[in-house]
């Protein structure tokens, strides 16, 4: 789905507002905490960036990456982080290409009509920034309201990210296959996942990370728990709220296992031959262990193709993530636990009629079993009818097959084996032909 900040918009890989209290050497099973600080003078952010030196060369020990370059380091003021992003996301996107993230958004039913994608993610990131690395300046930023005993656990986050860039081109690695936005929230778990464990290890000193059995549970824990404090944040669905988080909190979790086969030395091949879906971040063994996943196709259906009103937006992969924030926001964590695990692959494509600003959207998943494929089915008639409050269903809708209608035309959902399809927005006299097609794939 092409909704995720930070590969996708944020290029320059804003580091989340935590860090550890605790001092470097901490014992394993000790309890390790997280403080937001309170904000801290431009001089003394700048006495403490003067340490970035000594934290880069402990960095490049850490990593085995060579340092390449002198790397330019510099304070900002939450005023210039916000001018930064603005500009950021400027560059990234061409209207037309925020557009659709957008209307993907309010498509799925994450987003209400009158949402602002621009705007939010201005706001939902500016609060948030501890510090960033401009890939494209070649530039490590510190905010400079981060207190001294945060501003070093900063530096390692950020200065991994600069050493990334310098040994492989941390832009073109997160963006190598922008037409999968799948493969690309998995490669910026892989970002974001290697830099916080850098951090970790920064902090516990020789401890073998990978020992540490409680580290991503208590990580997301108590990311959440600090989170909490900024608005922006608690107040965004939870799509976004989860998907912000992911990198950090799931990649750590993919680096901790993979440290245990052959420590920070072979971890580094993981951005040789990275994990292609974010179902290999949520569960490592299938990347380590040399799992397959199925490919899905999705050719687009000339019954909606040939509507001369509508308008085809994208066709993009959601991934197990993409699932998993979903079930999430319109169920529950329990029941997105439960199910998004059986994902493993998915197609959809988007369709905008402009002068209605309505949406059509053809959507076809793989789960691990038909069981698997009954569930997400039962759940997302659930979602529907949360989506489309009118939504009525027809006498003939059956437990593999759901047929109904609302304002916005009609509703399709069949279970196939251990696939689910579905299409909704479809013109009445469309249905038919778009039953027919689901059928035929």
């Amino acid at each position: 789905m092409k909704l995720l900040i930070g590969p996708r918009i944020l290029s320059a890989l804003v580091t989340l507002w935590f860090a550890f209290s605790a001092p470097r050497g901490i014992s394993v099973g000790q309890e390790i905490a997280f403080r937001v600080a309170p904000r801290q003078s431009q001089a003394d952010s700048q006495a403490l960036l003067s340490t970035a030196d000594s934290v880069l060369e402990e960095v490049s020990r850490i990593t085995g990456w060579p340092i390449r370059s002198q790397l330019k380091k510099q304070v900002v003021s939450r005023a210039e982080v916000q001018k930064y992003l603005t500009e950021n996301i400027r560059e990234q996107y061409t209207p037309k290409e925020l557009h659709v993230q957008e209307a993907t958004l309010k498509a799925f039913g994450l987003v209400g009509a009158d949402f602002d994608l621009g705007k939010f993610l201005i706001t939902f990131y500016t609060e948030q920034a501890a510090g960033y690395y401009d890939p494209h300046r070649k530039t490590m930023c510190l905010a400079d309201w981060v207190s001294a005993d945060m501003q070093e656990m900063v530096l390692a986050h950020e200065l991994t990210h600069a050493l990334q860039d310098q040994n492989f081109d941390l832009d073109k690695f997160v963006n190598a296959d922008r037409g999968n936005d799948d493969a690309t929230n998995a490669r910026q778990a892989l970002v974001e996942g290697y830099a916080t464990a850098v951090m970790m290890q920064h902090m516990v000193g020789d401890v073998d990370l990978a020992a540490i059995p409680i580290l991503a549970p208590l990580l997301e824990g108590v990311i959440h728990q600090q989170m909490g404090e900024f608005p922006a944040f608690s107040s965004a669905p939870y799509f976004f709220r989860f998907q912000a988080l992911f990198p950090y909190t799931e990649g750590m979790g993919f680096m901790q296992e993979g440290l245990k086969h052959g420590g920070w030395k072979a971890l580094k091949q993981v951005f040789v031959n990275p994990p292609t879906t974010t179902k290999e971040i949520f569960e490592p063994q299938v990347y380590f262990e040399h799992g397959s996943l199925p490919a899905m196709a999705l050719p687009a259906p000339e019954a909606l193709s040939s509507v001369p009103h509508l308008e085809k937006l994208d066709e993009n992969t959601m991934g197990q993530m993409g699932y998993y924030s979903l079930l999430g926001q319109f169920l529950s964590e329990d029941e997105t636990k439960s199910v998004s695990r059986g994902w493993l692959a998915d197609r959809y494509i988007l369709y905008e009629d402009a002068g209605t600003h309505r949406y059509a959207l053809v959507g076809r998943t793989r789960w691990s079993s038909p069981e698997g494929a009954a569930a997400y089915c039962t759940d997302y008639r659930t979602i529907l009818f949360r989506k489309y409050p009118d939504l009525t269903a027809e006498k003939q809708s059956t437990n593999a097959l759901f047929t109904g209608s609302d304002a916005h035309g009609r509703v399709l959902l069949l279970r196939k084996g251990d696939e689910c399809l579905w299409a909704e927005g479809v013109p009445p006299a469309q249905a038919d032909k778009v039953l027919n097609y689901l059928r035929s794939l």
